[in-house]
């Protein structure tokens, strides 16, 4: 899965209110059996380390919401 498929999964999820507007990487798990979510949520937020594509907010330690 490429990282535009994942993130719109996600998207898709949180506007059909499956996933809650503030998530961790366990809602996308349980909801989308999307297994790395633990890896790609930290990897794609503001302030990662990697200068990846800002991809969701991290509003605290774990959770995340998306970038607008």
């Amino acid at each position: 899965m490429v990282e535009g498929q994942t993130v719109r999964l996600i998207r898709d999820a949180v506007g059909a209110g499956r996933i809650p507007v503030q998530f961790r990487a366990a809602d996308v798990t349980n909801a989308l059996g999307i297994r790395f979510a633990g890896t790609f949520l930290p990897k794609h937020c503001n302030g990662n380390l990697g200068n990846n594509s800002v991809l969701f907010i991290k509003l605290d330690r774990g959770l995340y919401r998306l970038k607008k």
